[in-house]
């Protein structure tokens, strides 16, 4: 904790006769400051470090240059941020824990204490990732599909329940409770933080790091945090401080309100496809102006989930009096409130909507321009306005289909029959905590199915439809609107409360439906809530995929088709025969505005949040491991002691250039983490199936990648082997393949090449073009990597977590010189590399650039280690190893 006060901050906040220590902004002061116009997110940083002063890694110089921040300087000022608390997934979460167990294990060899390794910042786990939309269509779905998630998870479940006992300040929301993100803002978040530090009880804003990029959904709050790999995650929980550059600061003013007609999901599509074409990668994006007071918190928060979207570090709201409501109705306390209003008025972060901050950049949007849109088909910042929605994908379906106009006719079990073309709806899912935390949208579609049930309209029946709320209070308030029934009809059963669809959990398709799709290469779509449609994510089966807010779901799961013009075509008909058109069955926002008064209120938050972390039957009766060192199953198929620490002396070895290294993969644009990562169904035939079914593991229970997170074997055997990744080294190929050099350049399995690489002591490298690495904060993205033995990366640019996590697992990320790419150098991939200069990194100094040689081309590769804190990780392979040595010596 910080010792050091050089600017006398430290007060007194009285709060109802109640008194907290806090750290004054306005105590900063020396020239050029000017602390009062400093956007709201970088006075959350300020007082960070004000708080965390101790005259070593953070100084009074540090808290003087972010207090007179020149909003138009390149970011170039390294500090050091100390989140209030770690937030995690299951799918993300596992493997921390699976490391914070190894951790225990390896610095009880190195002599030192094992109990040393323990979350020194609260850390809360929620079990969201893992339910799997298996069943659909009936009211046992639900049910059934927590069955299964037990039965395929149990022994993660028992490993995180020995975590939950064994560390402390580790807490775990247990399975079919809700999505991370919702849960946070519904109930984790504190938007005021209090903790006793050395006998006084201090307030200061909340702010976390989580290991998924949509943390970001708390900046709605106020609540300044983001997604950081696990790896970071670990550390901060380890008590490491997040090292970042201040960063340039974009200011989107918002002003107006939505028409009749637009939704919250309809603002963040129109809102990531201008904050994508304006660039904001590494930059805050800040709201403020008259627009942030009429738009309703839940709105916001859509908004702050897509963040990562947008490519920003963070998408936040300052604190207001609609801050204050949210909290009073999701069940926070009394006294929370208090304190999270006067704290934020004394310490000069409620919002002032006629105030103008300097701001890096500025955008400006009038909500009443928003319309009705949709996003696809494979990119989140693809927006297509839904008067356009038809012949767009009309204008895609070439690139996706030999057979344009196919019929395939397809009989179901049930004996129903009909024709299935390119464009058929196969998946209609109201899923994700980007919307299915807003009201406003889930009232709207469950109006939507009523007013359509009423007029006789029903699903097409090739299509899966899911409901996948991100609480329990969502069906709440379905049950007390009476709108579940008609949500029922119309095939939205509850299938759990998770991610589902989003994170590619959707489950089998019809399967007389998937044949047809995949015997007659048919291009068919799925139309979902959430925040991701990249290619391969949400079904194997299915090409093209579109982001639309939850009415718009229910309606094309109504229309069945992307060829169907919502606006001019009609859905149905009724009972009568009449056409029904979707204005006919679109609620209007007075009937949204009712329904949500009348059916939901902070009771429903108390009771679906008032025993949160102590699970149901299921999770109480699980079998759990004791002991502050976890016993390892060594046949366990899930959880597997991570090889990170194997021999590792407790100091490091000097860091050495790269000889003789070859390219594993040459990868395009836009390599997200969702092609590196293992994510989704793990196929028979892959080299993790085989790797399964060596260890007496029946296809039918293969389960995800994700749920096997905690197991380094499967996802080393995952890694690169998204069946949309086309690697150039292996022209005419998807999936994950690559040419083996040390078999004569044959083709064969990534893991299969890298094996042979490892075994002959052959070192090697990925090549790439722009934004290496963006999506979601995959720390397997990473791990996987490293573990493949890739020494390097070079890219044509990052995105930020990514390149974070690559020096995490001691993967140095190059770039490019400025214009140049592997096509302008004539990199074929077929060259032998060799990169000189690394070792100026034990001289304490990091080199702007290295030299790389490839065959018969030479040239200067820019080191992308940005901060002195990343060449420390770097210098001792990896954070992990930094940490722990660290410890060690303390």
């Amino acid at each position: 904790m910080a010792s050091v006060d050089s600017f006398g901050a430290k007060g007194t906040l009285d709060v109802n006769g109640k008194a907290y220590e806090m750290f004054r902004l306005d105590a900063v002061t020396g020239e050029g400051v000017d602390v009062a116009s400093l956007p709201f997110s970088l006075k959350v940083l300020l007082e960070n470090l004000l708080r965390t002063e101790d005259g070593a890694n953070i100084t009074a110089d540090d808290i003087r240059f972010l207090g007179a921040w020149d909003a138009d300087a390149q970011p170039d000022k390294e500090i050091q941020f100390t989140p209030a608390r770690v937030i995690m997934q299951d799918f993300t979460g596992v493997p921390c824990i699976v490391d914070l167990a190894t951790m225990r294990e390896a610095m009880a060899e190195l002599g030192g204490d094992a109990t040393k390794i323990n979350p020194l910042a609260p850390a809360e786990m929620v079990i969201d990732h893992s339910v799997m939309a298996d069943v659909f269509g009936t009211p046992e779905a639900f049910e059934r599909n927590v069955e299964i998630e037990y039965e395929r998870n149990r022994e993660r479940y028992q490993f995180l329940r020995w975590g939950q006992g064994a560390f402390d300040d580790f807490k775990v929301v247990p399975p079919g409770t809700g999505i991370v993100h919702q849960v946070n803002i519904e109930h984790l978040a504190r938007t005021i933080f209090t903790r006793e530090v050395d006998g006084e009880l201090q307030a200061y804003p909340d702010t976390c790091v989580g290991t998924d990029s949509h943390t970001t959904m708390v900046n709605g709050i106020g609540v300044v945090g983001w997604g950081v790999g696990g790896i970071e995650a670990e550390a901060a929980m380890l008590g490491q401080p997040v090292s970042m550059l201040i960063p340039r600061v974009v200011g989107f003013k918002l002003s107006g309100e939505l028409p009749e007609g637009s939704t919250a999901t309809d603002l963040v599509l129109t809102i990531t496809e201008m904050v994508r074409k304006h660039g904001v990668v590494g930059k805050f994006v800040e709201f403020y102006g008259p627009g942030v007071s009429a738009l309703p918190l839940a709105n916001r928060a859509t908004i702050g989930n897509m963040s990562p979207e947008f490519g920003s570090t963070i998408a936040v709201f300052p604190i207001d009096e609609e801050t204050v409501k949210y909290l009073k109705l999701t069940g926070r306390s009394e006294e929370q409130l208090a304190l999270v209003e006067a704290y934020a008025k004394e310490n000069g972060l409620w919002h002032d909507p006629s105030a103008e901050p300097r701001y890096s950049e500025k955008l400006e949007l009038d909500l009443a321009t928003v319309v009705p849109s949709l996003a696809g088909p494979k990119r989140p910042q693809d927006r297509v306005e839904l008067s356009n929605a038809a012949p767009a994908f009309a204008s895609e379906l070439p690139a996706y289909s030999s057979n344009p106009d196919a019929k395939i006719p397809v009989t179901l079990a049930d004996g129903t029959s009909f024709d299935l073309e390119n464009g058929a709806v196969t998946i209609a899912s109201i899923t994700s905590c980007t919307n299915t935390s807003n009201p406003s949208v889930m009232i709207g579609a469950a109006l939507l199915a009523k007013k359509a049930v009423e007029k006789g309209l029903v699903r097409k029946p090739w299509v899966k439809t899911t409901l996948a709320p991100g609480s329990k209070v969502v069906t709440d308030y379905y049950e007390k609107a009476g709108l579940t029934p008609y949500l029922d009809k119309l095939g939205f059963n509850l299938v759990g409360y998770g991610c589902v669809t989003c994170i590619g959990n959707s489950g089998p398709l019809i399967p007389e439906v998937s044949q047809a799709i995949n015997d007659n290469d048919l291009a068919v779509v799925s139309v979902l809530s959430g925040n991701r449609n990249f290619e391969g994510r949400i079904s194997p089966d299915i090409k093209m995929n579109y982001l639309a807010s939850p009415p718009l779901v229910v309606a094309y799961a109504l229309a069945g088709s992307m060829k169907v013009d919502l606006f001019k075509d009609p859905l149905g008909v009724d009972q009568d025969g009449a056409e029904v058109y979707l204005k006919d069955i679109w609620p209007s926002p007075s009937e949204v505005e009712e329904t949500i008064a009348m059916a939901i209120n902070s009771d429903m938050f108390d009771d679906s949040y008032a025993d949160v972390f102590a699970g149901d039957d299921r999770w109480r009766s699980l079998q759990t491991p004791e002991g502050n060192v976890f016993e390892w199953d060594p046949s366990s198929t899930y959880v597997r002691k991570a090889p990170y620490f194997d021999g590792m002396p407790d100091a490091p070895a000097p860091v050495t250039d790269i000889e003789g290294a070859r390219v594993l993969l040459k990868l395009g644009d836009s390599v997200t983490t969702d092609h590196i990562s293992p994510a989704g169904a793990i196929k028979k035939d892959s080299p993790a199936g085989r790797y399964l079914t060596e260890h007496g593991i029946e296809h039918r229970d293969f389960n995800s990648y994700g749920s096997r997170r905690g197991n380094h074997e499967v996802m080393i055997r995952g890694t690169f082997a998204n069946i949309r990744l086309r690697n150039q080294l292996a022209p005419g190929t998807e999936g994950g393949v690559t040419r083996d050099f040390t078999a004569g350049g044959e083709v064969t399995s990534v893991y299969e090449a890298s094996e042979n690489y490892i075994a002959a002591g052959i070192p090697l490298v990925v090549l790439s073009g722009k934004e290496y690495g963006s999506g979601s904060s995959r720390d397997w993205a990473a791990k996987g990597t490293s573990l493949l033995g890739v020494k390097a990366v070079i890219a044509e640019s990052y995105e930020r977590i990514h390149r974070s996590n690559l020096i995490g697992m001691g993967v140095i990320p190059l770039q490019y010189p400025e214009g140049q790419t592997a096509e302008s150098l004539g990199l074929t991939g077929e060259e032998t590399f060799s990169i000189s200069g690394i070792t100026e990194l034990n001289e304490g100094r990091t080199p702007k650039t290295v030299k790389v040689t490839a065959g018969d081309v030479s040239f200067d590769a820019v080191v992308r280690i940005d901060t002195p804190g990343e060449a420390n990780y770097y210098r001792n392979g990896g954070i992990m190893q930094y940490v722990l040595r660290s410890l060690l010596k303390g």
